[in-house]
């Protein structure tokens, strides 16, 4: 090699980060996100309810034990919580807000009465003189009536609580010649409401009872032919709470608890003591005396075989 020339070096240089940083911004972004969902989870308690918080916290407590008594045992969501006296407000408000929300039933709002009676939550379509539900004499539902029970199946099916349906008419008779009166027609019309309520996911043991009243419970009672005399009622009962069942032998036990108390009568083999004239008397087969017995007396009372027949 000259002089003149100087040997060539070629430096090579790696791109990127180190090793053992390259994956550093995913450890980060992992404990954002847990974070965040965390912050989700509290607000959502917050906002939930006092069953919500209860189960939630009772898991936290016994993961085992204790779920049956705070309810998150059960399937479902909180729409299966039994409806009672004290979430009733709840429902019904949910019913009006679903009504409202569905542009083809929010013209029916006038037509829906949603009251609160010591049956239960009573949920009433009420017809008027052009027949929005059914057309006069008839049990078949309209479009509008289908759609509005679908609705309400929707929001009843997951309750467990039962529901009873009834149907009423107003007072105008059919023919005096015609088999079909307004007995038949509110017990159809009643039927054709459940019918489709089971169709859109109501159970079947959930429906309770179907009753067709007629005319006898108008709405409007000064005006027997009031259009809205005609509806269809869907009450959801309320949830009745059993009884505790007593255990069985439970009162057997506590009625030989208190015999267990009282002194045992001396055996024929070995008396023990002289019986106390009380005892005697309240025997069943001996008759109280007015004198003293002896001791013999009371000895032969008790020795089977020496006592008087």
């Amino acid at each position: 090699m000259s002089e003149g020339k100087r040997p060539i070096i070629v430096i090579k240089k790696k791109g990127g980060h180190g090793g053992h940083h390259g994956g550093a911004w995913k450890v980060a972004y992992a404990d954002f996100v847990t974070a965040m969902m965390a912050l989700f989870i509290v607000l959502w308690l917050l906002n939930s309810s006092v069953k919500v918080k209860k189960a939630v916290a009772g898991y936290f407590q016994d993961p085992t034990s204790s779920q049956r008594e705070t309810g998150s045992d059960k399937m479902g969501d909180e729409d299966s919580i039994p409806i009672d006296k004290d979430n009733v407000q709840k429902l019904k408000e949910q019913i009006e807000k679903a009504i409202k929300e569905q542009k083809d039933l929010e013209k029916l709002a006038k037509n829906i009465e949603i009251t609160i009676t010591p049956e239960g939550l009573r949920i009433e379509l009420i017809e008027d003189k052009n027949g929005t539900f059914f057309q006069s004499g008839s049990a078949i539902l309209s479009q509008p009536g289908q759609e509005l029970l679908g609705m309400l199946a929707g929001q009843l099916k997951a309750l467990p609580n039962h529901l009873l349906l009834e149907g009423h008419t107003d007072a105008q008779p059919y023919s005096p010649t015609a088999t079909y009166t307004n007995w038949e027609l509110s017990a159809d019309r009643a039927n054709s409401a459940r019918r489709l309520l089971q169709q859109d996911g109501v159970r079947q043991d959930q429906i309770s009872q179907v009753r067709g009243f007629a005319d006898q419970f108008l709405r409007v009672k000064n005006n027997p032919l009031d259009p809205s005399n005609r509806r269809i009622s869907l009450i959801v009962q309320w949830i009745t709470m059993a009884a505790p069942k007593i255990p069985a032998g439970a009162e057997a036990a506590k009625e030989s608890g208190d015999a267990k108390s009282e002194p045992k009568l001396p055996t024929a083999e070995k008396p023990s003591s002289p019986v106390p004239a009380t005892s005697s008397a309240n025997s069943p087969g001996t008759k109280p005396t007015a004198a003293k017995p002896s001791v013999m007396d009371r000895l032969k009372g008790i020795i089977p075989g020496t006592r008087k027949k």
